[in-house]
């Protein structure tokens, strides 16, 4: 299947117009014809690109001429990225230059080389038959850089020889599919992370066949088998441990044998046979569509191994053998002229909000600085809880996860709906009444001020660890994805801003930019999503039937796997995440604390309750219309671009000039009203907790400079640390951001549930509950136990538990719980 098989429809401004076209008499018909006129112009405007236009292509270069003197090239295989060429009873290594230089590696007497495959890791190794059955395959040989010699340690033989074995590896594990001494299809399995376990036999694939080639990837292991007869094309399956063996479909030809590998996080690049010659076809394994790159085709391929960012390939369409490469080269999409403009004019506005704001509040109080003078209408406090809350997270990552799997991850706004009536029933009023700027000063005032500090200083390192580098690094990843500019160039633009603004106009300007940054972000989102509609061509029809084909918009899943995200794992997350961890969220917080009284800052709270569900199945449905469209398309995909890359790729390639920078400004717009929030909060701890808390006289003054100056530095630690972030290949930030929050910010929320909801729990206890929280919840981790969103509820839970048990040890509280607990309310709480 070419790429111009899966994109020649007609999908642009023709069908628009047929789609839209519409006649009445009448007045009505006058309205129609505006309303058609009105379509059309739209279509045209924002016609996408030639669809049959390739976003990649393959770039193919012969090596130098194979020695004549020596043994002919039988098997290809990589290690540390180099391809290893084994040929007679040696092994030669290709320089960059593509010349081979000997290896001391020398095949074992009485057997034969059948296959050679690849760890990403850099292992390399090679499938051993005897000389006498060279395709029953016995054992394996790893090697190792950088001598490609035969390392120790290696995996047991296999528990029975294989026929035609293929096998891969990924992050150590290995896997070996073949046929059985009865033809009976086999995969074995081996654990990478135990090197004394042996071999387990999996269930083999349905339909038999043999098998052409085996590459694992982060969806699974994927395998290429024989047809199993003349006219028969070759099928792809893919096998989890999970789920076991799916069917994906046929292949658009005959795999060479062995000559399959993982690009990306989510492509495979297969060396094909069909009537025309060979190819390097790409296979996308979440839309599961072909594409054939311009450049694609190439010679007679007998063998291939991983070259780069392509294939090193063996050529006998003249005779002799002869070695190449073909390696998939991008293009650059950079943004125009109206691009940059909208930007320019998106930040300079942000900038003009805190310049107002600094030159009207310019000698502001603690109070005005940090929590707004306590006039924030509710209305506007609500938009900015949902606006921090969202970030870069949601305008990336989570159409990135929904593009990859479905819907089952909203679940989590739909019970948070629940848990959000809980907050603005019991506990809101609870801690509005106490008057406060750090929400940890309650800790001090219920149980101890050490545990405020220690409190208030671990939630400054998971707000800068956990969050800020996340959202700050996501953006820049989009936005060196659509302008070209390099991720730090990006992460500083970005990070400079939202420094400038947050701390010229303190908490004021952080709470009316963020109102404005939703609607932009809104504006930006719901347009790329009526924009694909537009380009499926059938319209709403067939992106509905694409969409249950896929089942990709599966929302619940009520198994009892802990190792899944679940409705049960939703429930803990939502009960422990949004309900015990919301009171001592200085970010979510500080919004309700500056609101103009306890009503208003419980209808803030309904508010951000009401945006919610809206507003996350747009950013799911972004990526449930990307899944379609790319499934139409898979030659508009860049397969080196990690899968968190998918909607600025779409940004960058489809949207038109002025669209694309507009949407730009709503990802940074998604980005800095979070990061302005944590530079915030995090600045009010400092002063609040340990400037005003330490020093015997503080001055207003000075505390608010203090805050300015810590905004700056803790701008410039999160900008460090998302440059950090860079330098690794993460699957999904999303995964990471919950697993960080869930390891080191829960110990804190269950002394917050022991104090609102308990009168027993004293600080002894509750010291004791937060240390063994920290503790199990990184043993959890440490034995992957349970999936990453267990982790927040297991220290919350621990923490409860063991808290309260610790506090029967020692005496109860003597001092008074009015106002402290939801039993004991404070005098006059009740008008």
């Amino acid at each position: 299947m070419r790429a111009e098989r899966g994109a020649g429809r007609d999908g642009g401004a023709g069908a628009a117009v047929r789609r839209w076209r519409c006649g009445r008499c009448g007045v009505g018909r006058a309205w129609r014809h505006l309303a058609s006129t009105a379509l059309v112009a739209v279509a045209l405007l924002f016609a996408a690109p030639a669809l049959a236009e390739s976003l990649s292509t393959l770039r193919t270069g012969p090596l130098p001429a194979w020695p004549a003197d020596a043994p002919a090239p039988e098997v290809l295989v990589a290690v540390a990225g180099v391809p290893v060429v084994v040929a007679g009873d040696r092994a030669w290594m290709l320089d960059d230059a593509g010349r081979g230089r000997a290896l001391p590696w020398r095949r074992p007497a009485g057997s034969a080389v059948a296959a050679g495959f690849a760890d990403a890791g850099g292992a390399g190794y090679l499938l051993l038959a005897p000389v006498g059955t060279p395709r029953a395959v016995t054992r394996i040989v790893r090697l190792d850089a950088p001598a490609a010699t035969a390392a120790p340690g290696l995996p047991p033989e296999l528990p029975a020889p294989l026929a035609q074995a293929q096998g891969a590896a990924r992050a150590g594990a290995l896997y070996v599919a073949g046929l059985g001494a009865d033809g009976s299809p086999r995969l074995l399995t081996r654990d990478g992370a135990d090197r004394a376990s042996g071999w387990t036999a999996r269930e083999g694939w349905p339909g038999g066949g043999a098998p052409r080639a085996l590459v694992a990837t982060a969806q699974g292991v994927h395998l290429a088998v024989d047809g199993g007869g003349a006219g028969r094309t070759d099928r792809l399956l893919r096998w989890t441990a999970g789920d076991g063996w799916r069917e994906l479909g046929p292949v658009p030809g005959t795999v060479v044998a062995g000559a399959a590998r993982a690009l990306g996080q989510a492509h495979l690049l297969l060396a094909v046979r069909d009537p025309d010659g060979s190819a390097f076809l790409s296979y996308n394994t979440i839309t599961g569509a072909w594409a054939e790159p311009p450049g694609a085709r190439a010679g007679t391929i007998r063998a291939a191994a991983p070259w780069g960012d392509g294939m090193a390939w063996l050529d006998d369409s003249a005779g002799a053998p002869r070695l190449a490469t073909s390696e998939v080269e991008s293009g650059r999409l950079l943004l125009r002229w109206l691009d940059w403009i909208i930007m320019a004019v998106y930040l300079a506005a942000m900038v003009a909000i805190g310049l107002f704001f600094y030159a009207r509040d310019r000698n502001a109080s603690t109070a005005d600085f940090f929590v707004g003078g306590r006039s924030i209408p509710f209305w506007v406090a609500g938009v900015s809880l949902y606006a921090t809350n969202v970030s870069s997270i949601s305008f990336i990552a989570i159409p990135a996860k929904a593009f990859e799997s479905n819907w089952q991850y909203l679940t989590n706004n739909l019970i948070a709906v629940v848990g959000l009536m809980f907050v603005a029933v019991w506990i809101v009023p609870l801690l509005r009444r106490l008057d406060l700027m750090s929400v940890f000063s309650y800790l001090e005032t219920r149980f101890h001020p050490a545990i405020r500090m220690i409190a208030s200083a671990l939630c400054i390192v998971v707000q800068i660890g956990s969050r800020m580098s996340v959202i700050l690094f996501l953006p820049s990843l989009a936005i060196a994805t659509i302008t070209g500019i390099d991720v730090v160039w990006s992460v500083l633009i970005m990070g400079g801003f939202t420094i400038l603004y947050t701390t010229l106009g303190g908490m004021k300007a952080v709470v009316w930019t963020d109102f404005v940054q939703v609607f932009v972000m809104f504006g930006g989102a719901l347009f790329a999503i009526g924009f694909i509609l537009l380009q499926i061509d059938g319209g709403l029809p067939e992106f509905t039937a694409a969409v249950e084909a896929g089942d990709k918009m599966k929302l619940l899943d009520f198994s009892f796997d802990l190792t899944q995200a679940t409705v049960w794992g939703f429930l803990f997350l939502v009960l422990f995440d949004v309900v015990l961890t919301f009171p001592k969220d200085q970010v979510l917080m500080q919004r309700v604390l500056s609101t103009r009284s306890d009503r208003e800052a419980g209808r803030s709270v309904w508010t951000f309750a009401a945006i919610m569900i809206p507003g996350g199945c747009m950013f799911y449905g972004i990526g449930t219309a990307l899944y379609v469209y790319y499934k139409a398309h898979p030659e508009r995909m860049d397969p080196l671009l990690p899968i968190d890359a998918t909607f600025p790729l779409f940004i960058a390639a489809e949207l038109p000039m002025g669209v694309t920078g507009l949407i730009v400004a709503g990802i940074f717009a998604a980005a800095m009203s979070t990061l302005s929030s944590i530079i915030n909060s995090v600045s009010t701890l400092v002063s609040v907790d340990f400037y005003e808390r330490l020093v015997r006289n503080p001055s207003q003054r000075t505390s608010v400079r203090l805050a300015e100056a810590t905004g700056v530095l803790v701008g410039l630690i999160g900008i460090g640390l998302a440059l950090l972030l860079s330098r690794f290949d993460i699957h999904s930030l999303l995964d990471i951001s919950i697993e960080l929050f869930g390891l080191l910010g829960g110990g804190f929320a269950g002394a917050y549930t022991l104090g609102m909801f308990t009168r027993r729990a004293n600080a002894p206890g509750v010291a004791i509950g937060i240390a063994s929280a920290i503790v199990l919840t990184l043993v959890a981790r440490y034995l992957e136990l349970v999936h990453s969103y267990f982790y927040l509820a297991i220290s919350i839970l621990v923490c409860i538990v063991v808290g309260y048990l610790a506090s029967l040890l020692f005496p109860a509280p003597t001092r008074s719980l009015a106002g402290l607990t939801v039993h004991d309310p404070a005098p006059g709480a009740a008008s």
